[in-house]
């Protein structure tokens, strides 16, 4: 595949990363009407973030006087060191003993706020596993084992998130019942359909009068930057309006079969999460990559076409990779290398193919997540160029 064809493809996903960018996502929601009118009357302002985008989400909230807390993953970057701010990093995606600290702490954050004051709280994806406080009678190992069980089924993040809120003491609106203050929150969204009340499993979306809630930056959105930046780049966006779901092998053979058949001036934009069914014994991968060497597997025969399919928030389950980029020569690739792609699919064992073939999308952290994203495109060397 042409050089021309890579740098669009990586081009399309760094849109859709800018589309999403917390700051910018949040900044937007601040300035308007009714976001202004929910924070204004109040005594004082506390904020409170979570998840894998609480940094640049708290960044873009914070002001001087508010107090904060903000949980992150371990080893996610710390926001800007404010004055009355307690940054505090938890487990994900399994929690620990920190996450029940984390969830703790939270409760103890609410609970200090009156009927007077306004909470101003940014949650997004991950969350789950940072607040971890299991409801009484069930320990955290329980409540661990019950969850993991139903990740390896290859059940959907929603149903995932429904069973966490039933095990949970703070999950589900209950950690927004803490307190008496007002509550304004703001989602960036990694779950089907974008209902905040499945986002980090809804801790502080309670369902009363006077509270605000507002998505802010969610896969849609992510896709209609993707799609923006292609138009400017001479492309024509075919966008998928079905979400991508299911087994991630199965939606990758049909992703590319759909890219075999662009137009040489077509680009396929498609987001959502599929997910990955797991043996006993599995090697090192992720949604995406399962994704991207399928695709590869149905485009053996057309060496033009290219797919880009990553995880917005930069690493791809036990990968280290956002995803991965492939096409015909992928397969062509590993058979010269006498690499086996059907073995490293089955296995589960791709982000070791992809590192040895190459194509592997390495970003570390975006400080986003709004699930996944797959971007497609049939080129030819005299046809496709990188027009502005």
């Amino acid at each position: 595949m042409n050089r021309d064809a890579i740098r669009l493809l990586h081009a399309l996903f760094r849109a859709a990363l800018a589309a999403v960018d917390p700051r910018r996502s949040v900044a937007e929601a601040l300035s308007r009407r009714d976001v202004k009118l929910a924070l204004a009357p109040a005594r004082r302002v506390g904020v409170f973030a979570a998840g894998k985008a609480a940094a640049g989400m708290f960044e873009a909230a914070w002001r001087p006087g508010r107090e904060g807390l903000v949980v992150l993953p371990k080893g996610f970057p710390v926001p800007r060191h404010r004055a009355g701010v307690r940054v505090l990093f938890a487990a994900h995606p399994i929690p620990d003993s920190s996450s029940v600290r984390a969830a703790i702490a939270a409760l103890r954050f609410f609970s200090r706020f009156s009927p007077d004051d306004v909470l101003l709280c940014l949650v997004s994806g991950g969350s789950s596993s940072l607040l971890c406080l299991p409801r009484s009678g069930i320990t955290l190992a329980q409540k661990v084992r019950a969850v993991s069980r139903l990740v390896r089924t290859g059940a959907p993040i929603t149903d995932v998130n429904r069973l966490r809120a039933s095990l949970s003491a703070i999950k589900g609106g209950q950690l927004g019942r803490g307190t008496s203050a007002r509550l304004v929150t703001l989602v960036v969204s990694d779950v089907p359909g974008d209902r905040p009340s499945l986002v980090g499993s809804g801790p502080t979306v309670r369902g009363r009068a006077g509270d605000l809630t507002r998505v802010v930056a969610s896969n849609r959105i992510g896709l209609e930057g993707a799609a923006r930046a292609a138009r400017r780049l001479g492309l024509i966006p075919r966008i998928r309006r079905r979400r991508l779901e299911g087994e991630a092998r199965e939606v990758g053979r049909r992703l590319g079969r759909a890219v075999a058949r662009l137009a040489a001036r077509e680009a396929l934009v498609a987001g959502g999460e599929t997910t990955v069914t797991l043996g006993r014994t599995h090697g090192k991968g992720g949604r995406s990559l399962e994704v991207a060497l399928a695709a590869a597997l149905s485009m053996e025969s057309h060496p033009e076409s290219g797919l880009l399919a990553a995880g917005s928030d930069g690493r791809d389950g036990s990968s280290e990779a956002a995803g991965a980029l492939a096409g015909g020569w992928t397969i062509l690739r590993a058979r010269k290398l006498g690499l086996d792609p059907l073995h490293a699919l089955s296995s589960h064992d791709t982000e070791p193919f992809f590192s040895r073939v190459g194509g592997l999308v390495v970003t570390g952290p975006t400080g986003t997540n709004v699930a996944d994203w797959a971007f497609g495109v049939r080129a030819h060397e005299r046809e496709l160029g990188t027009r502005k």
